[in-house]
This record gives C-alpha cells, structure tokens and sequence, in this order.
C-alpha cells in the first residue's frame, strides 16, 4: 500500500526563488506539450508519442534562445511534468470510452502562473535525499528545512514539493508500507452520515457536526469584503488575497483533523465499519448544499477505506438507494417516504425508532448480509437462464400482478 506523508517545509529566500523557477519551467513544459498535441490533432496529424513530446518540448527546446532557460531545473521536474500530461489524457481517453467510472472527466487544460497550486515531483533518478539533519536536499534547489512532525516508515519513492494559495511549502513523501493489523474486535458499527450529526453509529453513539466553515463565515465575510475594495494588480490586493486563503487554509485544516481523529478511532474500536455510499455531487446540489460540503462526508469515508485495508479491518459501502431511513430495524416494514424534520417515528409493529440511529442500525445490518461470507465468496445464487415456462408471458399475467400490489413483501 502506497501512502503519502505531508510535511511542513520552511525554504530560505533563495530556495523560494529556485522553487519559483521550478515550478514555472514545469509548467511551460506542460503547455507546451499540450499545445504541441492540439496541433498536431487540428492539422490531422498522428497523435505524438511520450518519446517524441519529450524530445520536441525538452531536450530540443534547451537549444533554443526562447527555452535555454530549462537548463536551470532538474531534467526529472520536467519529465514528470509531461508524466503529469499523460496521466491527464489517459484519464480523459479512460472516461470517453466508459472505462473510467463516475463523473466525465475534461480534457487537460493549460496551467497558469496564477493557479492557486504550484507543485513538483521529484522522483528517485533526481536522487533527492533526507539528511542526518532533518533537511531535505533537492537538486539544483539546495537542503529544505522539513518540520517533522512524524517518522517517515520507509524510504520514499518520490517527493512532490506543493505551494498552496495561503504561500505555505509542504513536502509530500510517497513511501510504500505494509499492512500494521490491529489486535482483532468482535465489535461491527453502521455508521449513517447527516448535517444535525455528523455521524450516528448504530451502537447509539452520536457525534455532533462541528460546522467549521460556518463558524468561520464572520471571518470570512470580512476578509472577502476587504478584499472587494482593493485594487487590482496592487500589492495590497496580494496581501488580502494571501490573507483569505489562509483564513480558507486553516478552516480545511481543522476538518482534515477532525476527520482523521474520528475515523481513526472508529477503526480502532470496531472490526468492521459499514457507510452508506451517499452521492455527494447530488446532495451538493439544493440549498443544503453548504452544508453539505462543509461536513467533507467523502473524505471522511475515503479515510476510513484506507484506514481500514492497512490497519486489518473490513470496509465495506451500502448501496446509497437502500431505504435505511425508513425500513424498521426490529421488524423490517419499509414506510412511506418522511420529511427531514421528523427525528423520530412509531412503526406499526410498536416499536419507536430515532431516525438517525435505525439508520445506523440497518446500515449495519445491510453491510453484515453482504459481507458476512469468507473471502468474497458469492452470496446470492449465480443468474441462470430461466426455462421456457418460465420466460413466456402468460395472458393473465396483468391481472396476477393487480391482485397482489397491495402485498408487503419482507
């Protein structure tokens, strides 16, 4: 299992400006492969090969007096910009021909000077290297002082050099680890996201929704406004856009944090953990949609996924169309469809159910049914062909079907 490591960089105002000249040499390569591929598409002609981009746009390009300049960089930052390239095309091939699943996925588009992230990678033929001291030596960029806030558990792979919109340096180290199993628990939970909570799990356990951008908004609203009134291309507008951006920076912090004390204790305590698969994009929509993403429901769940394989445990999603809200845990009655303020319902076999915790209850029961075989072996019957008798329409078949609409089957 492959993990990233994130770690504070402090670099010195000489290394800011190699950073700086890094991160633009990466991203005119960038646009230059790209623009040399949409050329070559208008005029009709084969589509360019890595090997044939890499010599058009780099090791051409440094004869040139326009791009003699990309001598001053690793060679490794530029070729993984063109690996950045293709990773984007593959991707954007991948969900044209359905073999990518979820949402379309655009076309690459060229990078600006003025994006909001400015990143790096540095890979192990540029041989960088963690020294005795802490620092972290780059080629042609000098030794980084890295706040470690942890051990790094192998040697990594490659390191990716990030500066945010706030003006923040981070080191990400890619590093290969083994699975760490945690001494085994009898203990399952369901866990059932909301906005009153932001997890209710099925053993009653309820945890408050912290609301970190609403609690911020005041903040936010007022460094906005300032920065409304500034002019552009002054110099008290960079400061007012630096100022906003870590006012943003320090709220996502605070989710990530949150996120990662929660899901950690909850693999932790329990065996298995079982979420329901919510279609964020879809919730984000309507006008609970700040809320929405203010709760970061999807990194939460991506957190206990990877928590879970490299800690020993079972993870597993329900479908997002199971009627866990409304199907009684006791008895199994599914009832119409209620409003969001109702917290709590009777069903009709008497027992009384608190809305957010039957959910938590069903979702755990649903994820044991599915989950509960050794191995992934098969749980339902294979499909078959159904026999002549079988398949062929009976003339009184409608009427069979009205006769027993009104029939609950459990």
């Amino acid at each position: 299992m492959q993990l990233r490591y994130n770690y504070r960089v402090k670099p010195t105002p000489g290394q800011q400006i190699a950073l700086a000249r890094a991160f633009g040499c990466a991203r005119v390569v960038f646009n230059d492969a790209l623009r040399a591929r949409q050329e070559a598409r208008e005029a009709g002609l084969p589509y360019l090969s890595d090997g044939e981009l890499s010599k058009q746009v780099i090791t051409q390009a440094k004869g040139t007096l326009e791009r003699v300049w990309l001598s001053e960089v690793s060679a490794v930052v530029l070729q993984q910009a063109l690996a950045d390239l293709n990773v984007a095309y593959r991707n954007f091939f991948a969900s044209l021909s359905g073999k990518r699943k979820g949402r379309k996925v655009a076309p690459p588009r060229f990078r600006s000077r003025k994006d909001n992230r400015q990143a790096i990678r540095f890979t192990k033929n540029a041989r960088f290297k963690v020294l005795d001291n802490g620092r972290l030596r780059l080629p042609k960029i000098g030794d980084l002082p890295v706040r470690w806030s942890r051990r790094l558990p192998a040697d990594p792979s490659s390191v990716t050099v990030i500066k945010d919109a706030a003006g923040r340096y981070f080191a990400s180290f890619v590093v290969q680890v083994t699975e760490d199993p945690l001494p085994s628990s009898d203990s399952a939970v369901g866990i059932d996201l909301g906005l009153t909570h932001f997890a209710v799990l099925s053993d009653g356990t309820k945890v408050a929704a912290p609301r970190f951008l609403r609690q911020a908004a005041r903040r936010l609203g007022k460094l906005q406004k300032a920065l409304s009134r500034k002019t552009k291309g002054s110099n008290r507008r960079r400061k007012a856009v630096v100022a906003l951006a870590r006012a943003h920076a320090r709220v996502a912090d605070t989710r990530r944090d949150f996120h990662h004390k929660l899901s950690t204790t909850i693999i932790r305590d329990n065996q298995a953990v079982y979420v329901e698969d919510l279609c964020v994009a879809g919730l984000g929509r309507p006008r609970l949609a700040k809320s929405v993403h203010d709760a970061g429901w999807a990194s939460f769940t991506s957190m206990l996924e990877y928590k879970a394989a490299r800690y020993g445990r079972t993870f597993a999603r329900v479908d997002r169309f199971f009627p866990s809200t409304r199907m009684c845990s006791g008895c199994g009655r599914i009832s119409d469809k209620m409003d969001l303020s109702i917290r709590s319902w009777d069903c009709l076999c008497g027992s009384r159910h608190d809305r957010d915790i039957n959910a938590a209850k069903n979702v755990l029961a649903a994820g044991q049914a599915d989950n509960s075989n050794d191995r992934g072996a098969r749980v339902r019957p294979a499909a078959v062909l159904a026999s002549r008798s079988e398949a062929v329409t009976h003339p009184d078949a409608a009427w069979f079907t009205r006769s027993v609409e009104e029939i609950s089957f459990l």
